[in-house]
């Protein structure tokens, strides 16, 4: 199956494209309640123009009753939804979907089964656009020059998926949305496509919001990821400041493995079963400390006891019970040296932790 990456040659990009104005997407205290269900509850969100930003959350959480009010799919109950200073929807203001210079690619991709390729992606283009040049252009941005033809049941996933790119991005929008566009792929092809993508979406330059709910995903599209949880945004920040620096013990579970220790806080330190952690925040008495997996170092001694390990051949994990304290895993690159039984030390690795005042 061709393969973008690292072949997107500028005369293969449509020029009004690369010559868009970037946009800044904002959003203001959007609410949307359907029936009893409140689904938006004041989601806040900020999008610099030009970047690729993932919102990431659990399913029902309202990513996607978000993403659909910023295309317009969704008139919301309250709140604003601006396109560089352009009002979308707002206080007596609500702007058609066709009329937004929003793309976006649903989750199941909905392409016209009884379209071919060619009129799947002109239903994308403003009328007086719609020639045999412009198209063929826009397929080959995403590598389905002479694909025209062929009808979208003939075409494997990832080249279905790229076919709802390339209508999304044949109206020269100013904002592209991407709702969990690569949920229908399997493994293997969903790695490909997404970096594929990615590097394409990075190219163009175009404002992107691209929802999932695979932290993975998130870390490896986003520049910018945004939390998401039970309609409104609790954090947004870059993947390393994220993983870093949760702004809660809730997002710090759900953007990756922790370990969360008991412990008590003075003076910037957290004081553990496994010796003093230096804290990066201000937290006093009783609290719980977020330890990542990476952090916590398994050394030969005799004052704990490893349950168990995981081999997943680029990188370990033992799971380790302090005498007297809480199941820790630590994460090792490389194979496993300790095994289930053995008698063992843990040590921190010294950087400063984040903390949380414990419940």
């Amino acid at each position: 199956m061709p393969n973008f990456s690292g072949k997107l040659a500028g005369r293969r990009i449509p020029a009004p494209i690369r010559q868009r104005h970037q946009q800044v997407l904002q959003v203001r205290g959007l609410t949307k309640t359907f029936g009893s269900a409140v689904v938006l509850k004041g989601a806040d969100l900020d999008v610099p123009s030009g970047s690729i930003l993932a919102l990431l959350g659990p399913s029902g959480c309202g990513k996607t009753t978000m993403l659909r009010a910023v295309a317009g799919l969704e008139r919301p109950d309250s709140g604003t939804v601006e396109v560089g200073h352009r009002l979308l929807s707002g206080p007596g203001s609500f702007v058609a979907p066709e009329q937004r210079g929003v793309g976006m690619v649903f989750q199941d991709w909905a392409l016209f089964p009884h379209l071919d390729v060619r009129h799947n992606v002109a239903f994308g283009m403003p009328r007086k656009q719609r020639t045999s040049d412009s198209i063929e252009r826009t397929l080959a941005m995403v590598d389905l020059a002479g694909f025209g033809d062929r009808m979208p049941g003939t075409l494997s996933g990832g080249q279905q998926q790229r076919v709802a790119l390339a209508r999304a991005l044949a109206s020269n929008p100013s904002v592209v949305l991407l709702d969990e566009p690569f949920s229908n792929l399997d493994s293997a092809l969903r790695t490909q496509i997404r970096a594929d993508v990615r590097a394409l979406l990075a190219d163009l330059g175009i404002t992107t919001v691209f929802v999932t709910h695979d932290q993975e995903e998130a870390f490896l599209i986003g520049e910018i990821v945004a939390v998401m949880f039970d309609g409104t945004i609790v954090q947004q920040d870059r993947p390393a400041r994220l993983y870093e620096s949760p702004a809660t013990k809730r997002v710090a579970e759900f953007i990756g493995d922790a370990n969360f220790m008991d412990a008590m806080a003075f003076d910037r330190t957290a004081v553990t079963t496994i010796g003093p952690v230096p804290l990066a925040t201000d937290v006093e008495g009783a609290a719980v400390v977020l330890l990542r997996p990476e952090d916590v170092f398994v050394l030969p001694g005799d004052d704990a006891t490893v349950e168990g390990v995981e081999f997943y051949g680029h990188d370990a994990v033992y799971l380790v019970r302090p005498d007297g304290g809480q199941l820790l895993r630590s994460r090792v690159l490389a194979a496993p040296e300790f095994h289930p039984g053995d008698r063992v030390a843990l040590k921190h690795s010294g950087r400063r932790a984040v903390a949380y005042p414990r419940d």
